[in-house]
């Protein structure tokens, strides 16, 4: 067996010889090949997600490839989305609905006259919940600033093609599918809870229909019947003038002769 004293001898050579393999200058990192392209590192990709997790970030250079490394993912470096801002007084916020654009197309053309449409428009505006509209003649007269017979003859008009129609005295629904606002909210009061009111409009509608006392036109509302009734007054509007230039014509012919 060996001694103490040999062991400890052959602990000291073999520490010795480590020492000579290791260099005593400072180590170099190698140059590479001038201008070439230096490796992209790469977002771990694995099938389970959560495997990222263990591996360490890297920064991206290029977010091309990191688009391509995820297919099914959007990458986007848009700012964050705002809310949608809506004009309101502040004890009705949201006070908004929706409204057909193909609607305000027909009837832009069909009525030639302003006060239908300003009165179309403000129907929209005090509407509820649902399409309701609380509003009697005389406070439409009074907000529009023309006589009650005016806002009579204009409401036949729009109600004459279904637009809204009358539930009750003083209480008008519009029909959903031109302009139907789905929901509002009330504020609270000392005695009562603030509360958020909504109805689909998919309910109003089926409920309309449902209801054979209503006119076919409200029940299953279309817009052809205002298109034909344009197309033909489009017709009637170019015999007028073609009539006019002909008598302008004639006159001119006249006093030539004269």
């Amino acid at each position: 067996m060996s001694s103490r004293g040999d062991i400890l001898l052959h602990v000291a050579e073999i520490n010795s010889l480590e020492s000579s393999l290791v260099s005593t200058e400072p180590q170099r990192r190698r140059p590479g090949a001038r201008g070439a392209p230096q490796p992209q590192p790469k977002l771990p990709l694995a099938d389970d997600p959560a495997d990222a997790w263990d591996r360490p970030l890297r920064p991206v250079k290029d977010l091309d490839e990191v688009a391509r490394a995820y297919p099914g993912r959007k990458l986007t470096l848009d700012s964050e989305r705002k809310p949608l801002e809506f004009y309101g007084p502040p004890d009705k916020p949201n006070a908004f609905s929706m409204d057909s654009l193909e609607f305000f197309l027909v009837i832009a053309q069909f009525f030639r006259e302003a006060l239908p449409l300003r009165l179309i428009l403000l129907m929209i505006a005090c509407q509820k919940a649902g399409g309701r509209i609380p509003l009697t003649q005389d406070e439409m007269a009074h907000v529009l600033d023309v006589a009650r017979t005016k806002v009579n003859e204009a409401l036949q008009q729009v109600m004459g093609h279904g637009i809204v129609f009358r539930v009750k005295r003083g209480v008008y629904q519009f029909n959903p599918p031109y302009s139907y606002r789905v929901a509002e909210f009330i504020p609270g009061t000392e005695t009562m809870d603030a509360q958020y009111i909504r109805v689909d409009q998919h309910e109003t509608i089926a409920k309309i229909r449902s209801d054979e006392s209503l006119p076919d036109l409200v029940r299953f509302p279309s817009l052809e019947r205002m298109r034909q009734e344009i197309e033909r007054l489009r017709e009637e509007r170019a015999k007028m003038r073609a009539e006019r230039r002909r008598e302008r014509v004639q006159q001119k012919e006249k006093g030539a002769e004269q």
